[in-house]
This record gives structure tokens, sequence and C-alpha cells, in this order.
């Protein structure tokens, strides 16, 4: 139960000291399942995760940027106490969701389910990061110098990944979100993305949405 992860963390997630990580408490159910992909997917996938420096911004406007900023720091502060860390992940989140033509607000959701925004989480089955990427991703689709613990990379795989499975699911993000965690078919996870999503990081108050549009 969700309730009950703290506890769980505080007794059983214990330190890797040599690589300063953690296990991720919240990704212990699953992680992403490798599927062979067609040649025609992994080259378009390669390409989006190809090592590109991420613009200043992705915003249309500097209003826009400004208020959007300023709220997600409010309600990140407590996850991240540092401002220019969580500046930076802001910006790096909002370009990168906006990238892979995702919500930046769904992805601060995940990453809420699935690291509790811990940089260095590690899961049971060995999913790394804010989002918790399957070491597998990186020799299908990435190159060998690609760190998962880096966070850019790690969200521009992340995001990636999960427009896949959009793709994937002709746009119903309720099954993606289910493949991205693989557990397609059970209700928890997506749950969890969802009102994660809709309760603490929506900016209004729009249903977090059974579907999604595919990116044109």
């Amino acid at each position: 139960m969700r309730l009950a992860r703290q506890p769980f963390f505080r007794y059983f997630a214990l330190p890797l000291c040599m690589a300063g990580m953690l296990f991720s408490y919240t990704a212990l159910a699953g992680g992403q399942i490798y599927t062979p992909l067609s040649a025609s997917v992994r080259a378009v996938m390669q390409r989006s995760v190809s090592d590109q420096a991420t613009p200043k911004t992705a915003f249309t406007t500097q209003r826009e940027a400004d208020v959007w900023l300023n709220e997600m720091s409010l309600r990140l502060k407590d996850k991240l106490p540092d401002n220019s860390s969580r500046m930076d992940f802001l910006r790096t989140a909002h370009y990168e969701a906006k990238r892979a033509g995702l919500d930046p607000e769904l992805v601060l959701g995940l990453i809420e389910v699935e690291s509790g925004f811990n940089k260095y989480a590690v899961s049971m089955v060995g999913a790394r990061g804010y989002m918790q990427v399957m070491p597998f991703w990186v020799k299908e689709i990435g190159t060998k110098e690609q760190n998962l613990f880096h966070l850019r990379v790690n969200l521009r795989y992340g995001c990636t990944i999960l427009r896949h499975y959009v793709d994937i699911e002709k746009g119903n993000l309720y099954r993606a979100l289910g493949r991205y965690n693989g557990s397609l078919g059970k209700p928890a996870y997506p749950n969890l993305v969802l009102a994660a999503w809709r309760n603490h990081w929506s900016l209004t108050r729009r249903t977090a949405g059974n579907a999604y549009s595919s990116a044109g």
C-alpha cells in the first residue's frame, strides 16, 4: 500500500555506499519489460535519445515560464531543497516532456510515484534514476557512455519510453502507464500516477485523461 511506503523505505532500503544510491521504495513492483523493437522503431528512439543539449526553455512566453516554474518550484521545494538544482530539474523536465509530446505535469506525477524525486533511486529490479529507466534501454537504443543517473539522460530516456508506449497503445495513457511499470492490465500503478498528476502537479482542475493524443 502506498501509505506504508515511508516505514518500508526507512528500514529496508539500504544505501549502496560506493555508488551513493538508494533502492527506490516506489518502484519495487516492476519496471519496463524488454520487448524486441522493429528496426524502424529502434531508429526513431535512437534519434530521440541522442545526446543533445537542452535548450534554455521550451516555454512559449516568458510569462508562461515564470508562472509554471514558480508554481512547480513551490510544490517541489520539500523534495529538492536547493533552488538552483530544483529549477534546473524543472526546466529539464518541462523541455523533455514537451519534446516527447507529453504533459510536463504528468511526467512530474510519474516521477513522484516512481522515485519520489530521488535522483539515485534503484529499484529491486534494477530500474534507475528519477524515471526508473531499465538499463536494457541503453543497450537497445543508446550508447554505453550514457549514464541513467544523469538528469537530462534519465528524463530523456523516460519521456521517450513513455511516448513509445503511448504510441503502441494508440493514445491510451492508462495502458501506456501500465506498460511503463511492467504491470499492463493492473490498475494500481496507472491510478497512482494519474492521482499524483491530478492532485499534486496539475495547474488546473482538469481530469487526468484516460486517453492521450498521439504526437503529430
